[in-house]
């Protein structure tokens, strides 16, 4: 719905949303992430009209990973940022304001959209077998790298032997064929289009060794960006919470936007295991991933996960 038809409809009917209400000027915004399920929210919000209604012109731009997001938050490039927890965990133990202002994707063991994958004809198996080979992953400190090394110590290997490579989601399937790689991390929808072509067959649901739940991916921005702009940041977590919302219950609908950000085709995308959302930024969905990226000297030492939060914005 455009915004003029919301408002003479709102007004008709008596109800104008106090943020609304005013009639001000559209805040043109553009965010990051990784082409991954956990965007969906943002892609319906954009596509939906939550934006607008919220009074935001919002441009969703892909990006290759949460490292390269946060580049991109903290040099001004964009308002906000989906990534993976531990580039955000990482920036904070260095001092970098980075803060959660809208929960992401949470991963759930009983249903894994994260998984690592190796080569369709691939003899690996176990953690052992990894030793010594190369790990496809994102980005070397993301969460991906940190959940393969907790995996592959949990299950009789070494992760201290491993080689680990950076590739994008979308390019670890090829990188696997062509031998570039022995493992690698994949997320659906991408994931569920390689094993549909053959290329991949799932080796791990490696997560499960950080946490059997927890928050995988957030939204985040700078303290300071919270601080001059706390009407924009309330504005977008409220429409951000609508929209997950809205995708949790009704993740058919938004099959063909998820399906046109990624490149995979809809019909791939029906029938992947749809992710389910952190209902808040809660203490109990962050701490686990702070804990791990400590263990494996991402980060010099554990901290409180309050300390990434922000508060009050919906």
């Amino acid at each position: 719905m455009k915004r003029h038809t919301f408002l003479s409809t709102a007004a008709a009917s008596g109800v104008l949303w106090p943020h609304i209400a005013g009639a001000q000027a559209s805040t043109s915004l553009t965010i990051g992430g990784v082409a991954e399920e956990s965007i969906t929210p943002a892609l319906w919000a954009a596509h939906s009209g939550m934006f607008d209604r919220a009074g935001l012109s919002v441009s969703v731009q892909s990006q290759s990973s949460g490292a390269a997001i946060a580049a991109g938050v903290a040099g001004g490039a964009y308002a906000f940022g989906k990534s993976s927890l531990p580039s955000i965990i990482t920036a904070h133990a260095k001092g970098l304001p980075f803060v959660f202002v809208v929960p992401g994707g949470k991963y759930d063991s009983r249903a894994p959209y994260v998984k690592l994958v190796v080569k369709a004809d691939s003899p690996l198996k176990t953690g052992a077998d990894l030793n010594g080979k190369t790990v496809a992953v994102p980005a070397l400190t993301d969460i991906a790298a940190v959940g393969a090394k907790a995996w592959v110590d949990q299950h009789g290997g070494d992760s201290t032997t491993i080689k680990f490579l950076e590739f994008p989601f979308s390019a670890v399937a090829d990188a696997l064929v062509a031998g570039r790689a022995d493992c690698g991390a994949m997320a659906d929808p991408g994931l569920q289009s390689a094993i549909d072509l053959g290329k991949v067959r799932v080796f791990a649901n490696f997560f499960d060794a950080i946490a059997l739940q927890f928050m995988n991916t957030g939204w985040f921005t700078t303290a300071d960006y919270v601080t001059h702009n706390r009407d924009t940041v309330i504005r977008f977590a409220r429409a951000m919470r609508d929209a997950t919302a809205f995708v949790s219950a009704h993740p058919d609908d938004t099959v063909d936007v998820l399906a046109k950000f990624t490149g995979v085709d809809p019909s791939v995308v029906l029938k992947t295991k749809r992710m389910s959302y952190a209902p808040i930024l809660a203490p109990q969905f962050i701490q686990p991933v702070i804990d791990a990226c400590a263990r494996y000297k991402t980060i010099p030492a554990s901290f409180d996960a309050r300390d990434l939060i922000v508060t009050g914005l919906t």
